[in-house]
Protein backbone atom coordinates (compact mmCIF):
# COMPACT_ATOMS: atom_id res chain seq x y z
CA UNK A 1 0.00 0.00 0.00
CA UNK A 2 1.17 3.57 -0.66
CA UNK A 3 -0.25 6.53 0.74
CA UNK A 4 1.34 8.67 -1.26
CA UNK A 5 1.79 7.02 -3.80
CA UNK A 6 4.64 7.15 -6.68
CA UNK A 7 2.44 6.53 -9.51
CA UNK A 8 1.85 9.53 -11.70
CA UNK A 9 -1.96 8.74 -12.27
CA UNK A 10 -3.50 7.79 -8.55
CA UNK A 11 -2.97 9.08 -5.01
CA UNK A 12 -3.26 6.05 -3.35
CA UNK A 13 -2.66 2.53 -4.18
CA UNK A 14 -4.40 -0.17 -2.36
CA UNK A 15 -4.10 -4.21 -2.53
CA UNK A 16 -7.30 -6.37 -1.13
CA UNK A 17 -4.60 -8.83 -1.50
CA UNK A 18 -1.41 -10.14 -3.41
CA UNK A 19 -1.00 -12.88 -5.86
CA UNK A 20 -2.64 -13.09 -9.37
CA UNK A 21 -2.03 -15.84 -12.59
CA UNK A 22 -0.45 -14.20 -16.06
CA UNK A 23 -3.19 -14.03 -19.03
CA UNK A 24 -1.85 -11.95 -21.66
CA UNK A 25 1.56 -10.74 -22.93
CA UNK A 26 1.58 -7.69 -20.60
CA UNK A 27 2.00 -10.42 -18.16
CA UNK A 28 5.12 -11.87 -19.51
CA UNK A 29 7.54 -9.76 -16.96
CA UNK A 30 4.99 -8.91 -14.18
CA UNK A 31 6.37 -6.11 -11.90
CA UNK A 32 4.37 -7.23 -9.21
CA UNK A 33 5.10 -10.77 -9.07
CA UNK A 34 8.69 -9.79 -9.35
CA UNK A 35 8.45 -7.50 -6.40
CA UNK A 36 6.49 -10.60 -4.26
CA UNK A 37 9.21 -12.73 -5.55
CA UNK A 38 11.77 -10.55 -3.94
CA UNK A 39 10.21 -10.16 -0.25
CA UNK A 40 9.55 -13.92 -0.48
CA UNK A 41 6.05 -14.14 -1.25
CA UNK A 42 5.05 -17.30 -3.63
CA UNK A 43 1.65 -16.26 -4.80
CA UNK A 44 1.57 -16.33 -8.58
CA UNK A 45 -0.21 -19.11 -10.40
CA UNK A 46 -3.43 -20.59 -10.46
CA UNK A 47 -2.50 -22.68 -7.58
CA UNK A 48 -0.68 -20.39 -5.50
CA UNK A 49 -2.35 -19.19 -2.49
CA UNK A 50 -3.06 -14.93 -2.33
CA UNK A 51 -1.62 -13.22 0.51
CA UNK A 52 -4.41 -11.80 2.96
CA UNK A 53 -3.91 -8.08 4.44
CA UNK A 54 -4.22 -6.58 7.83
CA UNK A 55 -7.27 -4.88 9.60
CA UNK A 56 -4.88 -2.01 9.90
CA UNK A 57 -4.32 -2.18 6.47
CA UNK A 58 -8.08 -2.50 5.20
CA UNK A 59 -8.35 0.77 7.56
CA UNK A 60 -6.20 3.43 6.06
CA UNK A 61 -9.02 4.08 2.91
CA UNK A 62 -11.35 4.98 5.72
CA UNK A 63 -8.39 8.01 6.50
CA UNK A 64 -7.87 8.76 2.87
CA UNK A 65 -11.40 9.27 2.75
CA UNK A 66 -12.02 11.31 5.91
CA UNK A 67 -8.40 13.96 4.43
CA UNK A 68 -10.21 14.21 1.81
CA UNK A 69 -13.54 14.66 2.51
CA UNK A 70 -12.24 17.19 4.97
CA UNK A 71 -9.79 19.13 2.31
CA UNK A 72 -13.52 19.14 -0.13
CA UNK A 73 -11.33 17.06 -2.60
CA UNK A 74 -11.57 13.95 -4.35
CA UNK A 75 -8.37 11.49 -4.07
CA UNK A 76 -7.76 8.54 -6.54
CA UNK A 77 -7.23 4.54 -5.37
CA UNK A 78 -5.48 2.43 -7.99
CA UNK A 79 -6.71 -1.11 -6.65
CA UNK A 80 -4.94 -3.50 -6.98
CA UNK A 81 -1.91 -3.27 -8.25
CA UNK A 82 0.02 -6.51 -6.72
CA UNK A 83 -3.39 -8.65 -7.78
CA UNK A 84 -6.37 -8.68 -10.23
CA UNK A 85 -10.24 -7.82 -8.13
CA UNK A 86 -11.70 -9.93 -10.66
CA UNK A 87 -9.35 -13.27 -10.77
CA UNK A 88 -11.94 -15.79 -10.40
CA UNK A 89 -11.32 -17.52 -7.79
CA UNK A 90 -14.28 -18.41 -4.85
CA UNK A 91 -11.21 -18.01 -1.92
CA UNK A 92 -11.44 -14.10 -2.80
CA UNK A 93 -15.00 -14.02 -2.66
CA UNK A 94 -14.92 -12.81 0.76
CA UNK A 95 -12.20 -10.56 0.34
CA UNK A 96 -14.39 -9.00 -2.18
CA UNK A 97 -16.78 -8.54 -0.33
CA UNK A 98 -14.98 -6.79 1.92
CA UNK A 99 -13.67 -4.44 -0.53
CA UNK A 100 -17.07 -3.49 -1.90
CA UNK A 101 -18.14 -2.21 1.63
CA UNK A 102 -15.10 -0.99 1.72
CA UNK A 103 -15.73 1.16 -1.28
CA UNK A 104 -19.46 2.21 -0.25
CA UNK A 105 -17.70 3.92 2.72
CA UNK A 106 -15.53 6.02 1.13
CA UNK A 107 -17.53 8.21 -1.27
CA UNK A 108 -14.50 10.62 -1.50
CA UNK A 109 -12.02 8.38 -2.83
CA UNK A 110 -12.60 7.42 -6.70
CA UNK A 111 -11.38 3.68 -6.80
CA UNK A 112 -9.62 2.52 -10.03
CA UNK A 113 -10.18 -0.68 -10.22
CA UNK A 114 -7.93 -1.98 -13.57
CA UNK A 115 -8.25 -5.51 -14.60
CA UNK A 116 -7.77 -8.01 -17.44
CA UNK A 117 -10.39 -10.14 -16.64
CA UNK A 118 -13.22 -7.55 -17.63
CA UNK A 119 -15.65 -10.34 -18.38
CA UNK A 120 -15.74 -12.04 -15.16
CA UNK A 121 -16.48 -8.19 -13.76
CA UNK A 122 -20.25 -7.96 -13.91
CA UNK A 123 -20.56 -11.85 -12.40
CA UNK A 124 -18.74 -10.80 -9.48
CA UNK A 125 -19.42 -7.37 -8.65
CA UNK A 126 -22.62 -6.94 -6.93
CA UNK A 127 -24.48 -4.38 -9.35
CA UNK A 128 -26.61 -5.64 -11.73
CA UNK A 129 -27.23 -2.26 -13.00
CA UNK A 130 -25.77 1.45 -12.51
CA UNK A 131 -22.45 0.89 -10.51
CA UNK A 132 -21.28 3.09 -7.73
CA UNK A 133 -20.44 6.92 -8.63
CA UNK A 134 -16.48 6.77 -6.98
CA UNK A 135 -15.73 3.38 -9.19
CA UNK A 136 -13.50 3.90 -12.79
CA UNK A 137 -13.60 0.43 -14.22
CA UNK A 138 -10.43 -0.17 -16.26
CA UNK A 139 -8.84 -2.87 -18.34
CA UNK A 140 -5.25 -4.02 -19.88
CA UNK A 141 -5.05 -3.07 -23.48
CA UNK A 142 -1.62 -3.81 -24.31
CA UNK A 143 -2.07 -4.98 -28.06
CA UNK A 144 -5.13 -4.77 -30.68
CA UNK A 145 -5.69 -8.37 -29.74
CA UNK A 146 -6.65 -7.42 -26.22
CA UNK A 147 -8.32 -4.21 -27.11
CA UNK A 148 -10.46 -6.62 -29.29
CA UNK A 149 -11.22 -9.09 -26.59
CA UNK A 150 -11.47 -6.78 -23.83
CA UNK A 151 -13.37 -3.36 -24.70
CA UNK A 152 -16.30 -4.20 -26.01
CA UNK A 153 -16.70 -6.32 -22.26
CA UNK A 154 -15.63 -2.96 -20.40
CA UNK A 155 -17.85 -0.76 -22.48
CA UNK A 156 -20.95 -3.25 -21.67
CA UNK A 157 -20.33 -2.56 -17.90
CA UNK A 158 -22.16 0.56 -16.79
CA UNK A 159 -19.23 2.36 -14.98
CA UNK A 160 -19.15 6.30 -14.72
CA UNK A 161 -15.95 6.12 -16.14
CA UNK A 162 -14.21 3.58 -17.64
CA UNK A 163 -10.14 3.34 -19.02
CA UNK A 164 -7.89 1.72 -20.70
CA UNK A 165 -4.22 1.26 -19.19
CA UNK A 166 -1.69 -0.01 -22.80
CA UNK A 167 0.58 -0.41 -20.65
CA UNK A 168 2.78 -2.13 -21.58
CA UNK A 169 2.00 -0.99 -24.85
CA UNK A 170 3.45 -3.82 -26.98
CA UNK A 171 1.98 -3.01 -30.65
CA UNK A 172 -0.15 -0.80 -32.77
CA UNK A 173 -3.69 0.02 -31.43
CA UNK A 174 -6.71 1.41 -33.66
CA UNK A 175 -9.78 2.37 -30.93
CA UNK A 176 -12.10 1.98 -33.78
CA UNK A 177 -15.23 3.82 -32.91
CA UNK A 178 -16.32 2.50 -29.84
CA UNK A 179 -18.05 5.36 -27.46
CA UNK A 180 -17.71 5.30 -23.99
CA UNK A 181 -13.78 5.14 -23.76
CA UNK A 182 -12.92 8.53 -20.85
CA UNK A 183 -9.15 7.78 -20.13
CA UNK A 184 -6.38 6.24 -21.92
CA UNK A 185 -3.18 5.64 -20.07
CA UNK A 186 -0.22 4.51 -22.03
CA UNK A 187 3.59 3.63 -21.49
CA UNK A 188 6.40 1.44 -22.22
CA UNK A 189 7.74 -1.72 -20.26
CA UNK A 190 10.75 -1.55 -17.29
CA UNK A 191 13.08 -3.84 -15.67
CA UNK A 192 15.49 -6.11 -16.96
CA UNK A 193 13.41 -8.14 -19.57
CA UNK A 194 11.91 -4.60 -20.86
CA UNK A 195 10.57 -4.64 -24.77
CA UNK A 196 10.99 -1.37 -26.62
CA UNK A 197 7.65 0.87 -27.22
CA UNK A 198 7.50 2.00 -30.85
CA UNK A 199 7.16 5.59 -30.73
CA UNK A 200 4.96 5.78 -33.94
CA UNK A 201 2.63 3.53 -31.57
CA UNK A 202 2.29 5.82 -28.76
CA UNK A 203 1.57 9.28 -30.99
CA UNK A 204 -1.13 7.26 -33.13
CA UNK A 205 -3.01 6.39 -30.06
CA UNK A 206 -2.19 9.56 -28.30
CA UNK A 207 -3.74 11.55 -31.45
CA UNK A 208 -6.54 9.13 -31.92
CA UNK A 209 -7.40 10.21 -28.00
CA UNK A 210 -7.33 13.67 -28.98
CA UNK A 211 -9.48 13.34 -31.82
CA UNK A 212 -12.03 11.52 -30.22
CA UNK A 213 -11.88 13.88 -26.97
CA UNK A 214 -10.59 10.98 -24.92
CA UNK A 215 -8.37 11.68 -22.17
CA UNK A 216 -4.76 10.96 -22.60
CA UNK A 217 -1.59 10.01 -19.96
CA UNK A 218 1.81 9.62 -21.19
CA UNK A 219 3.12 7.37 -17.94
CA UNK A 220 6.84 6.88 -19.50
CA UNK A 221 8.72 5.31 -22.23
CA UNK A 222 10.02 2.75 -19.74
CA UNK A 223 13.65 1.23 -20.05
CA UNK A 224 14.17 2.04 -23.88
CA UNK A 225 13.99 5.59 -24.89
CA UNK A 226 14.05 6.19 -29.40
CA UNK A 227 17.00 7.07 -30.96
CA UNK A 228 17.26 7.15 -34.23
CA UNK A 229 21.15 6.70 -34.52
CA UNK A 230 21.21 3.89 -31.95
CA UNK A 231 21.58 0.44 -33.18
CA UNK A 232 17.67 -1.26 -33.68
CA UNK A 233 16.52 2.64 -32.85
CA UNK A 234 16.43 2.54 -29.19
CA UNK A 235 18.83 3.20 -26.63
CA UNK A 236 18.47 1.23 -23.08
CA UNK A 237 18.60 4.18 -20.58
CA UNK A 238 16.45 3.16 -17.60
CA UNK A 239 12.91 4.46 -17.13
CA UNK A 240 14.58 7.57 -14.89
CA UNK A 241 16.52 9.06 -17.92
CA UNK A 242 14.06 7.78 -20.32
CA UNK A 243 11.41 10.09 -18.70
CA UNK A 244 7.74 10.67 -19.83
CA UNK A 245 8.21 13.75 -22.64
CA UNK A 246 6.23 12.98 -25.70
CA UNK A 247 6.95 15.27 -28.48
CA UNK A 248 8.07 17.88 -26.23
CA UNK A 249 5.38 17.74 -23.45
CA UNK A 250 3.90 15.53 -21.04
CA UNK A 251 0.72 14.48 -20.57
CA UNK A 252 -1.05 14.70 -18.02
CA UNK A 253 -4.98 14.19 -18.74
CA UNK A 254 -7.59 12.98 -17.01
CA UNK A 255 -11.61 12.39 -17.41
CA UNK A 256 -13.28 15.70 -17.17
CA UNK A 257 -14.07 16.65 -14.12
CA UNK A 258 -11.51 14.08 -12.28
CA UNK A 259 -9.52 15.83 -9.56
CA UNK A 260 -5.77 16.24 -11.02
CA UNK A 261 -3.38 14.07 -8.85
CA UNK A 262 -0.18 16.83 -8.72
Amino acid sequence: MARHSAIEWTHHTFNPWWGCTKVSPACDHCYAEAWAKRVGRAVWGAHAPRRGMSDSYWREPLRWNAAASKAGVRHRVFCASMADVFEPRPDLDAWRSRLWKLIGETPALDWLLLTKRPDHASRLAPWPEAWPENIWLGTTAEDQARVDLRVPVLLSIPARVRFLSCEPLLGPIELRAWPGIHWVIAGGESGPHARPMDPHWTVELRDQCVTRGIAFHFKQWGDWFPDATATGGFLRVGKKRAGRVLEGRTWDQFPEGAHAAR
